[in-house]
């Protein structure tokens, strides 16, 4: 895999920052998310949601995954050294990359560049692959699975997502859109459609994770519902990679 030139004026082309996913019960650090942050030689650095839906139009969406798949790698090694606890590293993948005949086997040769576990790596996927309908996406995914890699559907709940489709890609997990945690706590209607919501990819197979959770009330209410983990400013905001360390170190 070419991830072709990683610098632009001297900065990363790409930088990751990674924020934690909190097992709710303990507050234990259980996984850590990625997100990537575009340097542009003229616009200055720009977040997911302002580049990400133009890259995806072109070949481009697969020069910056080579790009964060090499830092992830990095980063499953440096947060192993520094003996930080975890079970997986997310890295968002484009369904264009998912879809490629030799998508299993680049991402296998880069594991085994960095010599990193597959079980460490965990590949987000936004909502826009549950608009595909020939088959490829799926058994891709299950492929990968049966080779330890993990996958994350993300945004999930939200108003514009279509979710009877969840049943068509074995994910193992998926992360609620902010929208959700929003309706905790407005009545008891609200609460009974985020425990739905929750049930309902349960019952899918896939481990739920709240996304947007802001406070200790949402969190028990989320956790009462069987929701075991969180994401969001409650459990850690985004930061970059040498800021990751236990909480004992300076």
């Amino acid at each position: 895999m070419d991830a072709g030139a990683d610098k632009v004026d001297g900065l990363r082309a790409i930088e990751l920052n990674y924020r934690v996913i909190r097992e709710i019960a303990s507050g234990s650090p259980a996984f850590y998310q990625s997100q990537a942050r575009l340097n542009g030689p003229h616009l200055g650095v720009m977040m997911p949601e302002a580049y990400r839906e133009v890259a995806e139009m072109s070949a481009q969406c697969l020069n910056l995954f080579a790009l964060e798949l090499v830092q992830a790698l990095e980063a499953v090694n440096k947060f192993s050294e520094r003996e930080l606890i975890f079970g997986w590293l997310s890295v968002y993948m484009p369904v264009w990359f998912l879809k490629e005949k030799r998508a299993e086997k680049k991402v296998l040769e880069q594991c085994e560049k960095f010599k990193v576990p597959t079980n460490k790596l965990c590949f987000e996927l936004s909502e826009k692959l549950l608009s595909e309908d020939d088959g490829t996406a799926a058994a891709a995914i299950v492929n990968m699975r049966n080779r330890g890699f993990h996958f994350m559907l993300t945004d999930f709940g939200g108003s514009a997502c279509p979710m009877m489709r969840l049943s068509d890609f074995p994910v193992d997990y998926v992360m609620l859109s902010p929208e959700v945690a929003n309706y905790i706590g407005r009545d008891e209607r609200s609460d009974s459609a985020v425990k739905s919501i929750i049930g309902f990819v349960d019952d899918m197979g896939c481990e739920p994770i709240a996304d947007g959770v802001f406070n200790s009330r949402q969190a028990e209410k989320l956790h009462e519902l069987e929701c075991s983990y969180c994401a969001g400013s409650l459990a850690g905001k985004y930061m970059t990679e040498r800021y990751v360390r236990q909480k004992n170190e300076d």
